[in-house]
């Protein structure tokens, strides 16, 4: 069977640097990675770098389920790309583009055959739209300089 690929993506009103750290960064990652107010990651290993290791574990707030995302790099250029094979060999493309002061991420992923494409879709976009909004926020443990 072909590989099914999605895309979704975000113009996010920070600088390209800023949404590199925020998106690289494990103490940020927890703090925006989950679909729905009901979710969080409660755990997050980053070393993008190619070869690198990523994980996150992610579960319902209520303890009823859980499980682990994880993956290696296979390419990552700062500020720019991140490509990356899950745990369950699907492929993930990230670009991040500077435009002025605006940055543009967009995904690619493999769906996976376990949950309707919509359901894939709306969940991938609503992560992207929780980083998007924890970014703009400002509400940061760190000072960008």
């Amino acid at each position: 069977m072909k590989p099914i690929f999605l895309t979704i993506e975000t113009t996010v009103e920070v600088s390209v640097d800023k949404v590199w750290k925020l998106w690289t960064t494990p103490e940020d990652i927890v703090k925006w990675n989950f679909a729905s107010a009901d979710w969080h990651t409660t755990k997050a290993e980053n070393n993008p770098v190619p070869g690198g290791h990523f994980s996150s574990r992610m579960e319902a707030k209520d303890g009823s389920f859980g499980f682990d995302f994880y993956g290696i790099y296979d390419q990552v250029e700062a500020c720019k790309l991140i490509e990356y094979t899950l745990g369950d060999d699907r492929k993930v493309k990230i670009v991040f583009e500077s435009i002025g002061g605006l940055t543009k991420i967009t995904e690619t992923f493999e769906a996976e055959t376990s949950n309707p494409i919509e359901l894939q879709q709306a969940g991938w976009q609503a992560i992207m739209d929780n980083f998007k909004k924890y970014a703009e926020s400002g509400n940061h443990d760190w000072v960008y300089v």
